[in-house]
């Protein structure tokens, strides 16, 4: 993946499925690792594609790896598997549509962030 075109249509394509900042994943990330007894460190938090996320968003194009590009592809296929993209669903309504959002939350995609 080191043609341009390549890159440049891959990048748009990440940040149009990611639509959470690093604020909000890195913050989603600290939640959803919490319990009653222990929270991990905020570096450690989440899982290992959502912290990658989070570095990516840190990030200039410049700077990507091909991990980063690896990393990225699986992201935006995962989104676009489970999301239409162009009519996200209403408002959560059952347990299922919560699980499904905070999958999709831990690499980046909010489906009710409009």
């Amino acid at each position: 993946m080191t043609d341009a075109l390549e890159l440049d249509a891959l990048w748009e394509d990440f940040h149009r499925v990611v639509n959470m900042t690093s604020q909000e994943l890195a913050a989603w990330l600290r939640v959803r690792d919490a319990d009653e007894a222990t929270e991990p460190l905020p570096d450690q938090a989440g899982t290992a594609t959502g912290q990658h996320v989070l570095a990516i968003l840190q990030k200039r194009r410049t700077d990507l790896t091909e991990d980063d590009l690896r990393v990225m592809l699986k992201v935006v296929e995962t989104v676009t598997d489970q999301v239409d993209l162009e009519n996200e669903p209403e408002p959560e309504v059952t347990a299922e549509d919560t699980r499904r959002r905070h999958r999709l939350m831990t690499v980046g995609h909010d489906p009710l962030k409009g």
